[in-house]
């Protein structure tokens, strides 16, 4: 070969070999497939691992990765193992959209096996498979009831509680918390310092208004506690443990029936030491409400609660008696003391409150107790219906407002008291105030127990349950309140 000819040949070789190496497509020099260019991974998800979600309001689950990513051919994506549907996000092109069509209260696995989302610029790179199990919130049902809408005064401030009430009812339920059984706000401000949200209701016990007084010790004419608490935006409840002499002239006072003289029947019949005390009381009591009145204070009012006891029990002992004194006597005594109180109160121009009756409703076992509908005091004397738990779990809560709701079809029904119980010596907690009202206990409102000593609130409920409650999108707390004054 001629020099010319081998620089010829020198020169063909040099222009051809690149363009040889690059029609070897992907392969190393070696034959071997080329790693991908880029890496797929997750960045973000609108579904977190173990999320419970709405099953109206989620229909798409969005996935963004850290490139621009797009759809294999065939993905492959399943939910509880049925093919669903996917398409790239067209507002990000990192995006991945999944359809969603979920029923309530049901658990869900959806697999996005490797492959089915590829990077734009390189198919070659796909992202990592992404296994995801979440859960659906149980179905809300709005009671189905007869509920009245007029409470049983026509006073404007009580009025407008009740609108209130009623609108909620059904729908979410209104937080509360006893306050320390005095005249006070500590326990709200406990949970408020726990959670970050006040209960949106502070109820206040007149259990010692038999010590009150301007030099005493306790004053309940000072109205400024629940002045301030309404003021801050909270609604009032007012309950009523009523203390008596344990006997004539005694100065040793009691609510309960064990060791206890004061008689029922006696307190409606004038001239009688136990009517001159009751009555004695009731002015102290009306003191008070007339002032929160002249306020504009409106409040829900639970006095005489949980009159039956275990006196309902359909094997009679030694154990099956009324619990405090004004249910000793039986039914027909209790109803006439509700009735004397409630006429009282009238005709002393109080018509600030929601009169509310607190049912035992069988102490939560048909099978043991009878129901205590002959204690009930009329529907002319009774706006709501309330029964106190103690360490019921949620089908417990179900039963129970089932059962009473469908009793008192008229009135709405209320959680009075709740909190745990140490019945047998092991405590057990009361079932989480979301996951009740999702089943089916749609309580008006629940009001926790106080408890000296118990969890960082000084209440019955555990940290936890109010950590729980107060983060609910089902409960009501004062900052979600609409102006009541």
């Amino acid at each position: 070969m001629n020099i010319k000819n081998s620089i010829l040949a020198m020169a063909t070789m040099a222009l051809v070999l690149p363009l040889s190496s690059a029609s070897c497509g992907d392969d190393d020099d070696d034959g071997t497939a080329k790693e991908p260019s880029v890496t797929v991974s997750l960045r973000s998800q609108s579904i977190s691992e173990g999320a419970e979600v709405d099953a109206q309001s989620t229909t798409l689950l969005t996935l963004t990765y850290n490139v621009s990513v797009k759809l294999a051919a065939s993905p492959g994506i399943t939910l509880n193992g049925a093919a669903v549907s996917a398409t790239r996000n067209p507002q990000d092109v990192t995006g991945i959209l999944i359809a969603l069509s979920l029923e309530e209260g049901t658990s869900y696995t959806l697999i996005v096996p490797e492959g089915a989302v590829v990077a734009g610029s390189d198919a070659k790179a796909s992202a990592p498979a992404l296994t995801l199990n979440f859960k659906t919130k149980e179905k809300v049902q709005t009671p189905t009831t007869d509920v009245s809408s007029t409470p049983l005064t026509t006073n404007a401030a009580a009025r407008k509680l009740y609108d209130y009430l009623y609108g909620q009812y059904g729908k979410k339920v209104i937080s509360s918390v006893m306050a320390n059984v005095n005249w006070n706000n500590e326990c709200a401000e406990k949970v408020y310092k726990l959670t970050g949200k006040y209960p949106a209701m502070n109820c206040y016990d007149f259990i010692h208004i038999c010590y009150s007084g301007s030099g005493s010790w306790i004053n309940y004419d000072d109205i400024k506690p629940v002045q301030q608490w309404v003021n801050a935006g909270g609604l009032v409840q007012l309950m009523w443990h009523v203390n008596v002499p344990k006997s004539e002239g005694a100065t040793d006072y009691s609510f309960y029936s064990d060791g206890n003289s004061f008689k029922a029947s006696n307190a409606l019949v004038s001239g009688t030491w136990e009517n001159k005390w009751l009555y004695e009381q009731m002015d102290k009591v009306v003191s008070v409400l007339l002032k929160l009145q002249q306020a504009g204070i409106a409040a829900t009012w639970r006095p005489f609660h949980e009159a039956a006891g275990n006196a309902t029990a359909r094997q009679q002992a030694s154990w099956t008696n009324a619990w405090f004194w004004w249910g000793t006597e039986g039914a027909a005594v209790y109803r006439q003391l509700w009735h004397a109180m409630f006429d009282y109160f009238k005709q002393k121009g109080v018509e600030n409150l929601i009169w509310v009756w607190t049912t035992q409703n069988y102490n939560g076992n048909s099978n043991t107790f009878y129901q205590d509908t002959d204690w009930y005091p009329g529907d002319e004397y009774v706006d709501m219906v309330a029964r106190d738990l103690y360490g019921s779990d949620v089908s417990a809560n179900v039963q129970e407002f089932t059962e009473i709701q469908a009793a008192y079809p008229t009135k709405m029904v209320a959680l009075g008291e709740c909190g745990y119980s140490t019945g047998g010596g092991a405590r057990t907690e009361q079932g989480n105030i979301g996951d009740c009202f999702r089943q089916g206990a749609q309580w008006s409102h629940f009001m926790a127990w106080c408890q000296g000593g118990q969890g960082s609130t000084d209440t019955m409920c555990s940290d936890a349950w109010w950590l729980d409650a107060m983060s609910s999108d089902i409960v009501i707390t004062r900052d979600q309140l609409p102006d009541m004054r």
